[in-house]
């Protein structure tokens, strides 16, 4: 089994081959030892190229580090068409994320990934060209010569000097005074609705110290780091799949309905089953279900809905119903367009609660509520981009939202956005991490 370094040794040799002087698209891949290359985050983010991404599966058993970008693609649409056009790569992976709106993505083809699958690794290094693939090897030796030796990820002191909640806990109870007199009117069943905290510290915010601290107590959740250059990313820990493709084998879920978590095992037990069986949480989970049941219906085969589950996470619970299906065809552009936004993170009708949102929320969620994950031919998987927060050098923006339907309190609403956020929040007001 190789090192990284052995691994880009062979890549560099590799890339001295003879390739043709026409346009195409080519994978030259080397396993890598784990032993060697277990923190794929550090190494990538030890990295001056970008863009960078790096994601892992909630369960731990896949992780993608991508550096540089050959094609970039701004819509999940125009990724899907040319992962069809080179239908002969299926090895080829298109990475990134989709804004909440869901007509606009920041995804790439990379140049070099370091991807694990269960217990093996390898390095894939990706050559395009619409001249010359020739070429493209040359520039591709380039690349390589630039990459840095991974660095440890050091502990970073912050001092927070200035917070800001948008909106304003006044301002949070007169809009869901507005949400729930359009419930009330029967203009909209449920409104998802935010709140951005930004958080200033005296110096720049490393984004992968803050991955690498939310990575190792947010357990059972997805990780996932966008960072667009040296001074923005986009980064989080979420619980929540938006969708997972294996050819045409379809697994979404509806995750809606929270209470908080506790320390004292028995004490989560407890309120876990007070989740299970209160009202307002078990109708704001099956709006959800069964409105992703609805969208999916004209398209797909039997839909299995299979009992709730109480998700005990580092600071709050949830309720999820996992939904299982099959895809007439292997499209994720059209998963992306039935199933972003659910109501999970909009509302229902969706329509009337995304515009809503838009009229009344003060800030854009921008990356916040849309998904962040990877495409194949073969297998497609993207969870939703909960949890997260927003660095742009020494600025901290974090987002959390509360499910409003009728009966909902805007106090008790607060509270449970509060709890949410402090997912990453307590890691970014510690003396380190």
């Amino acid at each position: 089994m190789n090192s990284v370094v052995v691994a880009l040794q062979q890549l560099q040799l590799a890339l001295n081959a003879e390739f043709a002087d026409a346009p195409g698209l080519q994978q030259l891949a080397f396993s890598v030892s784990l032993s060697d290359a277990s923190d794929a985050l550090a190494w990538l983010t030890t990295q001056r190229l970008y863009p960078q991404f790096y994601w892992q599966q909630r369960n731990g058993d896949d992780e993608i580090a991508a550096l540089g970008a050959l094609r970039q693609f701004y819509t999940l649409n125009a990724a899907r068409a040319f992962l069809d056009d080179y239908a002969g790569q299926p090895g080829v992976r298109i990475t990134g994320v989709n804004a909440f709106s869901p007509d606009t993505s920041c995804l790439f083809l990379p140049r070099l990934e370091w991807r694990r699958t269960g217990g093996g690794a390898s390095l894939y290094l990706n050559l395009y060209s619409e001249i010359s693939l020739r070429d493209d090897a040359r520039a591709a030796q380039q690349f390589l010569e630039q990459l840095l030796p991974a660095k440890q990820l050091l502990l970073q002191r912050l001092n927070c000097v200035a917070e800001q909640h948008i909106p304003t806990q006044p301002e949070w109870q007169q809009l869901i005074g507005s949400a729930l007199t359009a419930i009330e009117q029967h203009e909209m069943d449920k409104v998802v609705l935010a709140r951005a905290t930004d958080l200033q510290f005296t110096a720049a915010v490393s984004a992968a110290a803050f991955m690498a601290a939310s990575r190792r107590v947010n357990l059972n959740c997805y990780h996932f780091l966008m960072v667009f250059d040296a001074s923005h990313a986009f980064l989080g820990s979420s619980p929540e799949r938006l969708w997972r493709r294996i050819d045409t084998a379809l697994r979404t879920e509806a995750l809606a309905g929270t209470v908080a978590n506790h320390p004292d095992d028995h004490r989560a037990w407890s309120l876990g089953q007070w989740l299970l069986k209160d009202d307002k949480n078990q109708r704001e989970n099956m709006l959800v279900v069964e409105d992703i049941c609805q969208r999916l219906h004209k398209t797909v085969g039997a839909i299995d809905v299979l009992p709730p589950q109480v998700v005990r996470l580092r600071k709050v619970q949830h309720l999820r119903r996992c939904i299982w299906t099959d895809l007439a065809t292997p499209d994720d552009a059209a998963c992306l367009a039935m199933l972003q936004p659910t109501a999970a993170v909009a509302g229902l009708p969706r329509d009337v609660a995304r515009d809503f949102i838009a009229s009344n929320e003060p800030f854009e969620r921008e990356w916040y509520a849309g998904s962040a994950g990877y495409m194949s031919q073969r297998q497609a998987e993207f969870c939703v981009a909960l949890r997260s927060a927003k660095v742009t050098n020494n600025t901290v923006r974090l987002y959390a939202g509360a499910g409003i339907v009728a009966g909902s309190d805007a106090a008790e609403e607060w509270q449970e956005i509060e709890n949410k956020a402090a997912g990453l929040r307590t890691l970014l007001t510690k003396a380190t991490f």
